[in-house]
């Protein structure tokens, strides 16, 4: 498995070198035949793609962030349950803004309309406020969020760059608008960074044609339309998603212009060259596409070790897991129990031990079908996970029946824990067509003794399942020995 893993590393890197290769140098003597046609129809878009795949990184966070917000339950369940601990959402946002660096962070309730921020309730929005216009717009437009450039209702100095997102309870009505803010100045830094770094004049604007964002130093028009040399093709420009056009400005220098539709904020990234930049920007571009060939046949490469990875650890997880349950198997489980049991020795702590059977399992099987008891045994997996610690560990050990090994657990704690469980799964119905299937689990519990095999113990504790179940099921057995009452 690993020469073969090594022979595909191998095929695939020799194949990325010579594609890349031969791709970055194809383009560059085509450069050389027609740099007017290289640099309109390749090098401008490819830098496009370029600081497109960047904004996607360093702009469109914020959207992450937000559909993050907007999707998290604390927010739902906090304005379902009356709005009542304004520190929690105080908190909460307080978090936001601070883990992602954003400006601001914030939620405006539609029960209250109250605006809530990190400094705590800073307004109440209104319809009659046009400050507040863009709560009501986002509550009415069928999007999930919106971006816009406003004032900040923290700040009233500071212009920022908001991600408004809808917020829907959990049946899909509307309950509030949530989001980020970002510093103009911070995205004009950004912008002025890709133009530094890519030698080529950046900006955007809205689809009127109107300048959104630019760096401090950009372009100074109120409408595309109106710029020198451009007229009738910046029509072209805002009517399509991306296009590729040549201009004369008012200089009289032939400038190349490359322009995208970014759908996520439903604005136009504009990229303009210079035609003199001649053969030095050439040979500029080809290191830059050897230096993107190899950042793409790292990340290739590393994406395929990891997949790798993913596929060895999943056959790996396939031969200790249960696939019915997803609880582990006997191996595992033997595995698992010799390294609690060292660890517990060691310092001197208890393990419990359960045995867990569902009662009356073959009449599921018998009245319902496998697929019915197939169902019943997830459910009770599911349920016993529930109830249960990440330090403790649930086989499936055949059948109907769970062992449940509960690490630093005394055995009067097992009793509580195991009693939740049989409650739990006692209360619970598995829906099956129109049936609701009902089971309950009879219980045997007992203590790790010291230098104690497993086999010994797990003999003990079903001989404590068995006598639960021979004194009428849906009840739990103690070991006799073990101080805690016998039977719960």
């Amino acid at each position: 498995m690993y020469r073969r893993k090594q022979y595909f590393v191998a095929a695939l890197t020799a194949l990325m070198i010579v594609g890349f290769m031969a791709t970055s140098l194809t383009s560059y003597f085509v450069a050389h035949d027609s740099l007017s046609t290289q640099i309109s129809e390749q090098m401008l878009p490819l830098t496009s793609d370029n600081i497109y795949s960047e904004i996607q990184r360093d702009l469109l966070r914020p959207v992450l962030i937000s559909s993050l917000m907007a999707a998290d339950t604390f927010v739902r369940d906090w304005v379902l349950q009356g709005e009542t601990d304004t520190q929690k959402i105080q908190s909460y946002l307080s978090q936001i803004q601070r883990e992602y660096n954003a400006i601001t962070a914030f939620f405006v309730s539609d029960a209250t309309l109250n605006y809530y921020h990190p400094d705590g309730i800073i307004k109440t929005v209104s319809d009659t406020d046009p400050d507040d216009a863009w709560y009501f717009r986002v509550r009415n437009m069928r999007e999930a969020y919106e971006v816009n450039v406003d004032t900040d209702t923290a700040d009233r100095s500071r212009l920022s760059i908001f991600i408004n997102y809808r917020v829907n309870d959990h049946t899909g009505n509307y309950i509030g608008a949530t989001g980020v803010g970002l510093s103009v100045e911070s995205v004009t830094r950004l912008i002025e960074n890709y133009q530094q770094r890519y030698g080529r004049t950046i900006y955007f604007v809205d689809r009127q044609g109107h300048p959104t964002l630019t760096g401090s130093a950009g372009q100074q028009f109120s409408r595309l339309q109106d710029r020198d040399g451009l007229g009738q093709q910046a029509i072209r420009i805002l009517a399509t998603p991306s296009a590729s056009i040549s201009y004369t400005d008012a200089l009289g220098e032939t400038v190349y212009l490359n322009s995208r539709l970014v759908p996520e904020f439903d604005w136009y990234l504009l990229v303009e060259q210079q035609g003199s930049a001649g053969e030095a920007r050439i040979q500029n571009t080809l290191l830059l596409n050897l230096g993107l060939s190899l950042g793409i046949m790292i990340l290739v490469l590393l994406a395929a070790h990891f997949t790798l990875q993913s596929y060895q650890r999943r056959l790996e997880e396939m031969a200790s897991t249960d696939k019915l349950t997803g609880a582990s198997n006997r191996h595992m489980f033997e595995t698992i129990f010799e390294h609690v049991i060292r660890v517990a020795s060691r310092r001197e702590r208890p393990v419990s031990l359960v045995s867990m059977d569902i009662d009356h399992f073959k009449k599921v099987n018998d009245n319902y079908g496998h697929q019915a008891g197939d169902m019943v045994l997830q459910a009770v997996a599911d349920t016993i996970r529930r109830h249960i610690r990440e330090s403790d560990t649930l086989c499936r050990w055949g059948g109907e029946e769970f062992i449940l090994l509960l690490d630093d657990c005394p055995l009067a704690e097992a009793v509580k824990r195991v009693e939740k469980i049989t409650m739990a799964v006692q209360s619970q119905a598995v829906q099956f067509g129109r049936d609701q299937i009902c089971v309950t689990l009879s219980c045997g519990i007992t203590q790790y003794r010291n230098k104690e095999d497993l086999s010994v113990l797990i003999s003990r504790v079903d001989a404590e399942l068995y006598r639960a179940k021979k004194l009428g099921r849906n009840q739990t057995c103690v070991t006799a020995s073990d101080p805690v009452d016998q039977r719960t």
